[in-house]
């Protein structure tokens, strides 16, 4: 066996052919010391799996100046992703800028940008937040993309404005679907669930309420916020999201009933999961209905049916 070329550095991601250089052979690769992150490339078993170790093997291939797009840089920003596109170690999405550096990888999707925002996260140079909602638009649906959107406007260095300018002035391919929804991308939204209840309020045709309203003491000190509300005629909706309810039936209706009390005049409307993915006719009800007792303006005599096309994944 000849010398090693070089010293092997397992932990970051190898080609095999690096590893035979250094006098590792295949047998060893194999073993129990190695890691198969994709066809040919491998890292030490030392390192721990990540969403960025998986990118950086697929772009091991491609030369200097691609970077990690789409759904891959979207679980390396912690974007909230469907299930199925929220495995590390699915299809990878890297980016090229020259024609001649895109190729067939397997497990890869290789995209042609003639330039890109990017930025450096964990080690992994990735899409910027306003170019990576772009990319998205190209593989989720609209709901999915608002729920990625008002993610990377709360958790993100991204702002609304930022995002709005960017959609607005982009050419890239998802560029149509971006504009359409960002309209519906807000501001301080604190989880993916408070988004889908919202939208499935809006996209009921109710009037859309406010996020995440505060209420301060007679010292501006914050005592108490709700998820969506309308301040004016004291109607707040929160989304509870505990998920170990023995009856999530009967936990519902003790909550539609407690919802009767009233806190300084507030009344309050409390939806589970179950009220969102199961029962969502039921809770546009109960929103209506309370909507109108409280003269909410702009409450439709009939709910709309334009949730229905958006949700239907959810509820299957």
């Amino acid at each position: 066996m000849s010398a090693p070329d070089a010293p092997l550095d397992t932990d970051r991601p190898f080609r095999r052919r690096d590893a035979l250089a250094a006098g590792v052979t295949d047998k060893e690769l194999r073993g129990p010391g190695y890691r198969s992150l994709a066809h040919g490339v491998y890292v030490g078993t030392q390192v721990p799996v990540s969403p960025a170790l998986h990118a950086r093997a697929a772009a091991l291939p491609f030369p200097e100046g691609s970077w990690a797009s789409h759904v891959s840089a979207a679980l390396i920003h912690r974007v909230p992703l469907p299930q199925a596109l929220e495995q590390p170690t699915g299809r990878q999405q890297v980016t090229v800028t020259r024609a001649r550096d895109r190729r067939s990888r397997d497990g890869v999707d290789c995209y042609l940008r003639p330039a890109g925002l990017t930025m450096l996260k964990d080690g992994t140079r990735v899409s910027q937040p306003a170019q990576l909602f772009v990319e998205l638009a190209e593989v989720l649906d609209r709901l999915d993309l608002v729920v990625a959107g008002d993610h990377l406007v709360r958790r993100t260095s991204l702002t609304l404005s930022q995002l709005l300018a960017f959609c607005a002035a982009t050419t890239l391919p998802g560029g149509e679907a971006a504009r359409a929804a960002v309209t519906d991308v807000r501001e301080r939204v604190d989880s993916p669930m408070e988004t889908r209840l919202r939208m499935l309020i809006v996209w009921a045709g109710l009037p859309e309420p406010r996020v995440n309203f505060t209420i301060r003491d007679e010292c501006g000190v914050p005592v108490r916020m709700y998820d969506l509300s309308y301040p004016e005629q004291r109607l707040a909706i929160d989304y509870d999201g505990r998920v170990h309810i023995d009856r999530a039936e009967s936990w519902e209706e003790d909550t539609e009933r407690r919802e009767l009390s009233h806190d300084d005049g507030w009344r309050l409307i409390t939806v589970l999961a179950r009220g969102v993915y199961v029962t969502p006719e039921r809770t546009l009800e109960r929103i209506r209905r309370a909507a109108l007792e409280r003269g909410v303006p702009g409450v439709p005599a009939v709910l709309g049916d334009g949730w229905r096309p958006h949700f239907a994944r959810l509820r299957a």
